[in-house]
């Protein structure tokens, strides 16, 4: 009986890497397109490009760094919603800077009626901007506080905060977001994850993402740090924000971490073009094509890593 127990845990113990490599090599990314990707162009020229790109879902964005959200209040959500049947697309995410962080209850319902489960905005300041160490233990805290009823919102309607790690905002330093996984007891609350706002931080940044874990990060931005981000440089430059664009982010340790976790959330292809609100590139194929060899650099990092 104790031989056989112990052939049959050996089996097992051999089976067990082959598992496990199979299960790492089933993992996928799911995209959604940013719709500031067009500047303000047209939404219903916007919609067919989302199947092109690989991506599941739309995020709408607002002024300034586009107008969609602006053109469906113009249009009515029934036209919106024909427009989305037409082309087969659905919204999957509302960006609402502007809003702030305790200014999204309204938002929610409007999003709701969409199928729609993300809204991104920043994290504010309480009361300073990138606090670390003692101080971003304490606002964090503060923070969560402040929000506890529009999470109570995003609960009712289903909806997910999230949070982005932005300059210049409570959530900035990494050590903000060690205390948000400490402090954040709300499933319908979590972080939007910018690689880019953490440049100075670079190395840390597959840590944190096994940090945070999948639980706390329902969506991520696929951007990076670039000299072209807030200052008007060539193009070439400007364009280095993008995956596979030359910008030196290594996106093999990125989705290493997101395998780790096993993550379920969104993942955005995307840069800020300077002036904020036109095109990242002239033509809407143009467009695409910048975001398909993105999609294809990530998901030759996401091969090699299996």
């Amino acid at each position: 009986m104790k031989r056989r127990t112990a052939f049959k845990a050996l089996g097992l113990a051999t089976l067990a890497p082959g598992l496990f490599s199979c299960e790492r090599s089933k993992f996928k990314l799911r995209y959604v397109l940013n719709s500031a990707m067009f500047g303000e162009m047209s939404l219903g020229d916007i919609l067919p490009e989302i199947k092109k790109v690989g991506a599941e879902s739309i995020d709408i964005w607002r002024k300034v760094h586009g107008n969609q959200r602006e053109q469906i209040t113009e249009m009515s959500d029934e036209a919106c919603k024909a427009l989305l049947k037409k082309h087969d697309a659905k919204i999957s995410m509302s960006t609402c800077y502007p809003l702030g962080p305790t200014g999204l209850q309204e938002e929610m319902v409007w999003l709701q009626q969409y199928g729609g489960k993300i809204i991104v905005a920043g994290s504010g300041k309480y009361p300073d901007s990138e606090p670390s160490g003692a101080a971003a233990r304490e606002q964090v805290k503060k923070m969560l506080e402040v929000l506890k009823p529009h999470v109570a919102k995003a609960e009712e309607t289903g909806i997910t905060i999230a949070l982005e790690n932005h300059v210049g905002q409570c959530l900035h330093h990494p050590d903000s977001l060690r205390y948000f996984v400490e402090f954040n007891k709300s499933s319908n609350l979590g972080i939007a994850f910018a690689p880019h706002h953490l440049h100075e931080w670079e190395s840390d940044i597959p840590q944190l993402i096994r940090n945070l874990g999948d639980a706390n990060i329902p969506f991520m931005y696929f951007q990076e740090h670039s000299a072209g981000i807030f200052e008007k440089k060539p193009k070439e430059i400007e364009m280095q924000q993008l995956p596979g664009f030359g910008g030196g982010l290594d996106y093999r340790l990125i989705v290493s971490a997101l395998r780790d976790i096993k993550y379920t959330g969104l993942v955005e292809i995307f840069m800020h073009p300077v002036p904020r609100g036109v095109p990242i590139l002239p033509t809407i194929p143009e467009i695409t094509a910048a975001i398909n060899k993105s999609r294809d650099y990530v998901e030759e990092c996401l091969a090699e890593t299996a």
